[in-house]
C-alpha cells in the first residue's frame, strides 16, 4: 500500500472549466439552481457554454451542471491506518459539516485484499449500526498473497486509487486524488444519515450493467443518470424499472475488463458523465463495494458470481417453449390453445395462466366457474409431458369475511404481514383490491407461503411459479392510511410506506429486496412440494436472484423497438448473474404485426427463457393464430431451438458451476476488437454460435458484424472468412441467420414437440473446423430435473474432440451419436471409418460467402452405425 505525499496528490492544477469533469453540487430534482443557491453550498457556479433549448432549465444545459464542487471542497481526512489480517483499517474524520443534515463526521474504512482478483472496501459508521444487505457473501479468511491490483491512498484529503498491477492502468480513482493523465480531480465524499455520495473515475466510456433500465447494452456516459429503486412501470427510457443491480462492467484500453459492485439496497442514483466518471448517491445503508480484476470480461462475471452466488441449474423443461396470455378467460379456452398447438405440431413444453384464472384475483384460488376444468387441463398437460405454471402476486386480499380466506386469516394469526409505523397490518391495493403484504424477510412467512402453495397444489398440481407485482407494487401511495410525516418518507416514488416494519428492517431499507426474498421463499417451497429443481420467474430482482429464479423483461409492447431492446436486456441480465431471462415474444401490449411476430419468434427462440405472452383485450398471438406462412416460419424457429437443446443445457451447466454467461455479447469473446463493444443487435450462445436476427420490418436481409476469423453458416456449412467486417446476409421471412465459429463442435438432436421427447433422441454433431482441422465442444447431461446432480456426481460430461469422456455414470448410457457433419473439410476423403468400420458419407462443395475468400469450403456428412 503506497501513501501519496500531499505534493504528489496535487501535482497538476484543477481544470474547473472542463465541463466533462464537473461533479454536480446540486443534484436535487425539481430545483432551479441559481448562483445564490449554489454559492450557499460553497460550490462553483459557471454556466455551460453549449446552447440551451427552451425546455432546458437554466441551471443545467445538455446535462452539464452549472453548479459543481471546487477542488478544495471539504472532505474527510485519513487520521490513522493499521494493518489487519486482510489488509488495512483506518479512521476518517471530517472537520467541517456539510449542507446535508445528520453528517457522520467520523468513519471507519476497511480495505480487504480478499483474493488476487477481488478487492473489497467498506466505509461504515463506527459509532452506530447501519443497515447492511442481508445476503450471504463469501468471507475471506486471509489476505491475498499476490493481488493483481495496487491500492494507493492519500491522507489529506482522503482518497483511494486502484491500479492493475500488470499494466499500471488506473481502474478507480475514489474521492479526491488527482490522476495525472486526466489532469483533474474527483469529487468529495459525503456520508450523512440519509445521503451518501462518492465519485470515481472510469477507465473508458465502455460501461455495461447497472440494471434494470431500458437502454442500449452499452450505456451512454454523456450525463446519464440511472435511478435504482424497484418500481412497477412498463419499460421506458430514463426510468427505474423492476430490479436493482448496482454492478457495472468496464472495458479498458487493450481489451482488459474490470467490474465494480456496490452492495447496497437503498434507493440510489448512478450518474454517468463523459469525463468519464461515475457518481453514486444512495439514501441509506453503508458503502460496501467490490472491484473485480478480471482481466477478461468473462472472468469479471465469474468473480462477481462468486460473491453474489452462482445461478441455479434450471429444470430441463424450463428451456422449452412457454405460452401464456392474460385474457384466456376460461380454462377451456386455454386448453383449446394447447390442443391447437399440438394439432399443428408446434413445440410447447409449458402452458401458463395469468391472473384471470383466480377467483376475484385472489392468490391460491381458481375461478370455480370459468376455470372449473383447470385441474383436468393440468392433468392433460402432464399426460403429454408438458407442464403448468401459474401467476402469483404478493398482495393478499384483506377484505374477505373472516374464516372464508385461509391465506389472510392464517397470515394474521402467524403475524406474517408487513406492519405500518404503528405496528398494525399495512393495507395497500393491488389486483384483488385492498391487500396485505407478506414479509418475506421473516422465516415464519416462508413457512406460511409453503403451506399455502402446498394446499393449492393438492387442488391444481402446478409445476412452477410466476411471481409478479413484487417490487412490491401498490396502486396507492404508501397505504390506505397514507404514511407518517417524517424524513424517511421523502423518496418521490412510495409504493409502500418507507417506515413500514419488516422483520429485518424498515421498508426504507428493504424495498428493493422484496422480489429476491419472495423468490427465495418460492424456490424453497417448490423444492419441498415437487422434490425437483424449482422453476420460478420473477419480475423484481436483486443481486443473487439467479440462485432462486429467472426473470422476464416486463410489460413490453408489440413494437419493433421493443424487439431490438430485448437483446440488450437479455445480455445485461446475463452479466448480472440471471441467465434465465427473456422478453415477452411478440410483445405484451398492443397488437403485433404478423411479420414482427415471426421475427420476434425467431429471436425469442434464442432467448435463454422463451415465452410468448400478451395482454387482455388484444388478439391472440400464439403461433397458431397466424397465416400458414407465418405459422410455418414460427414452427421452424421453435424446432431449431429444440434441436439445439443440448447446447443450451450445457451452457446453463457452465453458468451454474462457473458463473458463465449463456447469451453472450460479442465483446466477451473478442475483447481486443473495439468494434464489438457496442454491438447489441447480435449475440452469441456461449463461444460458438452467432445469432444475427432481423430487427426491422419489410426486409429480406440483415447486416451482421463478423469478428476476425472463419465462420460457417449453421445450416449449409458455407464459410465466411472475415477480417473483422460487416456483411449483408440473406434473411427471408422463414430464416434467422446462425453461424458457427471455427474450432467448435456442437451437439444437436432431432427436435420434437416437447423436450422430454427431443432429449431422448440420438445426437448429431456439427463440427466447424479451424484451418488446421481442429475443433472441440462439450456436453453436460443428467436426468434434467433432480436437485444437485453435479454436486452429487449424477451426470455425464463429455468433451468432443471429437470424443473424449472426462466423467461418466449411468446417464452416459443414454447418449448415442448417430450422425455428424464436418464443415471445412478441404478435400473429399476416399474412405471414412467409424469404430474401425466403413461408414456411409456424403460430400458436398459449398460456395464461398465472402469475396475475401479465394477457395471453396466443403461439408462432409457421415451416417454412423
Amino acid at each position: 500500500l503506497k501513501v501519496l505525499e500531499p505534493e504528489e496528490a496535487s501535482l497538476l492544477p484543477r481544470r474547473l472549466s472542463c465541463s466533462a469533469w464537473r461533479f454536480d453540487c446540486y443534484p436535487e430534482r425539481g430545483v432551479v439552481v441559481t448562483k445564490e443557491l449554489c454559492e450557499a453550498r460553497n460550490c462553483c457556479f459557471i454556466p455551460a457554454s453549449s446552447p440551451a433549448s427552451s425546455a432546458t432549465r437554466p441551471s443545467r444545459r445538455n446535462g452539464i451542471p452549472w453548479c459543481f464542487y471546487p477542488s478544495d471542497f471539504p472532505s474527510y481526512s485519513l487520521v490513522s491506518l493499521n494493518d489487519t489480517s486482510l489488509g488495512q483499517k483506518g479512521t476518517l474524520v471530517r472537520n467541517v459539516k456539510t449542507y446535508y443534515p445528520a453528517d457522520i463526521l467520523t468513519l471507519e474504512v476497511e480495505i480487504r485484499y480478499e483474493t488476487n482478483t477481488r478487492l473489497r472496501v467498506r466505509i461504515t459508521d463506527p459509532m452506530n449500526s447501519r443497515f447492511e444487505v442481508p445476503i450471504s457473501v463469501p468471507t475471506a479468511t486471509k489476505k491475498a498473497e499476490s493481488p493483481d491490483y495496487i491500492v494507493e491512498h492519500s491522507k489529506e484529503p482522503f482518497g483511494l486509487r486502484v491500479k492493475r498491477r500488470t499494466t499500471g492502468r488506473v481502474l478507480q480513482i475514489l474521492y479526491n486524488i488527482t490522476e495525472a493523465p486526466l489532469n483533474t480531480t474527483v469529487a468529495p465524499l459525503f456520508y450523512a444519515d440519509q445521503f451518501i455520495q462518492f465519485s470515481t473515475s472510469l477507465t473508458s466510456q465502455f460501461i455495461y450493467g447497472l440494471g434494470e433500465h431500458r437502454s442500449t447494452f452499452l450505456h451512454d456516459v454523456h450525463w446519464n443518470t440511472l435511478t435504482m429503486w424497484a418500481r412497477d412501470v412498463p419499460p421506458m427510457e430514463q426510468t427505474n424499472l423492476y430490479g436493482v443491480h448496482p454492478f457495472y462492467l468496464a472495458m479498458e484500453e487493450g481489451g482488459n475488463a474490470h467490474g465494480f459492485f456496490l452492495l447496497n439496497s437503498n434507493a440510489m442514483d448512478v450518474a454517468l458523465q463523459p469525463a468519464p466518471a461515475v457518481t453514486w448517491r444512495t439514501i441509506g445503508g453503508i458503502l460496501d463495494f467490490y472491484i473485480f480484476l478480471g482481466p477478461d470480461p468473462g472472468s469479471v462475471i465469474e468473480q462477481y458470481a462468486e460473491v453474489i452466488g452462482y445461478p441455479a441449474m434450471p429444470i430441463y423443461w424450463a428451456l422449452g417453449y412457454h405460452l401464456c396470455r392474460w385474457g384466456y378467460n376460461t380454462s377451456d379456452s386455454t386448453w383449446e390453445v394447447v390442443k391447437s398447438m399440438r394439432n399443428y405440431g408446434m413445440p410447447q413444453d409449458v402452458q401458463w395462466n395469468d391472473i384471470d384464472y383466480m377467483d376475484r384475483f385472489m392468490d391460491f384460488t381458481f375461478d370455480s366457474t370459468k376455470f372449473a376444468t383447470l385441474p383436468d387441463l393440468v392433468k392433460d398437460l402432464h399426460a403429454h409431458d408438458q407442464r403448468y405454471v401459474m401467476i402469483l402476486d404478493p398482495g393478499i386480499s384483506s377484505t374477505q369475511p373472516e374464516g372464508s380466506y385461509w391465506p389472510y386469516d392464517e397470515g394474521l394469526k402467524r403475524g406474517v404481514f408487513i406492519k405500518d409505523n404503528d405496528g398494525k397490518t399495512l393495507i395497500g391495493k393491488v389486483w384483488p383490491g385492498l391487500t396485505a403484504y407478506p414479509d418475506f424477510s421473516d422465516d415464519v412467512t416462508h413457512e406460511w407461503w409453503y403451506d399455502n402453495l402446498q394446499r393449492f397444489h393438492q387442488k391444481v398440481p402446478f409445476d412452477g411459479l410466476w411471481i409478479d407485482m413484487n417490487e412490491p407494487s401498490n396502486f396507492l401511495d404508501g397505504s390506505t392510511n397514507g404514511c407518517p410525516s417524517n424524513s424517511l418518507e421523502n423518496p418521490p416514488y412510495t409504493p409502500v410506506c418507507a417506515t413500514a416494519q419488516q422483520k429485518q428492517s424498515i421498508h426504507y431499507n428493504m424495498h428493493s429486496l422484496y422480489g429476491l426474498m419472495e423468490a427465495k421463499a418460492s424456490a424453497s417451497a417448490l423444492k419441498r412440494i415437487v422434490a425437483k429443481r424449482p422453476f420460478v420467474i420473477s419480475r423484481s430482482t436483486f443481486p443473487s436472484q439467479g440462485m432462486y429464479s429467472g426473470h422476464w423483461l416486463g410489460d413490453n409492447r408489440s413494437q419493433w423497438k421493443d424487439l431490438y431492446t430485448s437483446i440488450a436486456g437479455m445480455l445485461t441480465f446475463n452479466l448480472l448473474g440471471i441467465p434465465l431471462v427473456g422478453a415477452d415474444i411478440c410483445g405484451f401490449g398492443e397488437e403485433p404485426q404478423e411479420e414482427m411476430c415471426v421475427r420476434w419468434t425467431q429471436l425469442g427462440a434464442f432467448y435463454p427463457f422463451t415465452r410468448n405472452h400478451n395482454a387482455i383485450g388484444t388478439k391472440p398471438q400464439d403461433p397458431t393464430a397466424f397465416s400458414p406462412l407465418a405459422r410455418t416460419a414460427m414452427k421452424q424457429a421453435l424446432l431449431l431451438r429444440y434441436s439445439l437443446f443440448p447446447v443450451l443445457y450445457t451452457l446453463f451447466h457452465h453458468a451454474h458451476v462457473h458463473g458463465h454467461t449463456v447469451a453472450r455479447p460479442l465483446m466477451f469473446e473478442f475483447p481486443a476488437d473495439v468494434r464489438t463493444y457496442g454491438i447489441d443487435k447480435q449475440f452469441l450462445w456461449g463461444r460458438s454460435l452467432l445469432v444475427t436476427p432481423v430487427l426491422d420490418p419489410g426486409v429480406d436481409y440483415v447486416d451482421g458484424y463478423f469478428p476476425e476469423g472463419l465462420w460457417y453458416d449453421y445450416y449449409m456449412g458455407d464459410s465466411v472468412r472475415s477480417k473483422g467486417e460487416e456483411l449483408r446476409l440473406h434473411a427471408p421471412l422463414d430464416k434467422i441467420n446462425l453461424h458457427l465459429r471455427e474450432g467448435s463442435v456442437i451437439p444437436t438432436q432431432a427436435p420434437n414437440m416437447t423436450l422430454w421427447v427431443s432429449s431422448s433422441q440420438p445426437l448429431h454433431l456439427v463440427s466447424a473446423l479451424s484451418d488446421d482441422g481442429s475443433a472441440s465442444g462439450d456436453l453436460f447431461w443428467d436426468d434434467g430435473e433432480s436437485i444437485d446432480t453435479y454436486e452429487t456426481n449424477q451426470y455425464a460430461y463429455i468433451i468432443f474432440s471429437v470424443v473424449q469422456v472426462l466423467h461418466s455414470n449411468a446417464e452416459a448410457t443414454y447418449i448415442t451419436v448417430e450422425t455428424a457433419s464436418f464443415y471445412g473439410v478441404k478435400e473429399k476423403p476416399s474412405r471414412v471409418l467409424v469404430n474401425s468400420q466403413d461408414a456411409q458419407f456424403t460430400y458436398r462443395t459449398n460456395q464461398v460467402r465472402s469475396e475475401v475468400m479465394g477457395e471453396g469450403t466443403h461439408t462432409q456428412e457421415i451416417a454412423c452405425c
